[in-house]
């Protein structure tokens, strides 16, 4: 059955996309709960005006991503905690704690999701924190942890 997405579908497609699915999979999962329609004629057209609109959206998004991503990836985001003599932390710096310093230290607020650790800074120096705020953009912030 070919069908219009009227919304992003995980592992599917995106909004406006014209695709081909299994019967039941759009009688009963994709129909019923308004994520797609039937592709007609008339409903062509209006899927196209769907791709439009996420593609704007989607520039500016891309846009604004990387104006961000010009803004952090110079800073340099200090953090002090307090740590044992030979640098190891009581505790550890978490992608909340780092998001809050960014938002104090630059004014710019990143959602701690979009930040990738393998695991919790928990040693005293530099390191390097991914941050992905598009399917495009993806930097390196500098985090400075310090001895409080």
């Amino acid at each position: 059955m070919k069908v219009i997405l009227r919304a992003d579908v995980a592992n599917v497609g995106k909004r406006g996309d014209v695709l081909s699915v299994a019967d039941g999979y759009a009688r009963n999962f994709l129909l019923p709960r308004g994520m797609a329609m039937i592709a007609s004629a008339g409903a062509l057209s209006q899927a196209d005006s769907m791709r439009r609109s996420r593609d704007v959206k989607d520039a500016a998004a891309r846009s604004g991503a990387e104006d961000i991503a010009r803004r952090l990836v110079p800073a340099v985001i200090e953090i002090s905690a307090r740590a044992g003599g030979e640098g190891r932390l009581f505790g550890s710096v978490t992608t909340t704690d780092i998001a809050q310093h960014v938002q104090a230290q630059t004014g710019i607020e990143l959602d701690r999701r979009k930040m990738h650790l393998d695991e919790p800074i928990r040693e005293v120096g530099t390191h390097r924190v991914l941050v992905k705020l598009h399917a495009d953009v993806e930097f390196p912030v500098t985090v400075e942890v310090t001895r409080a």
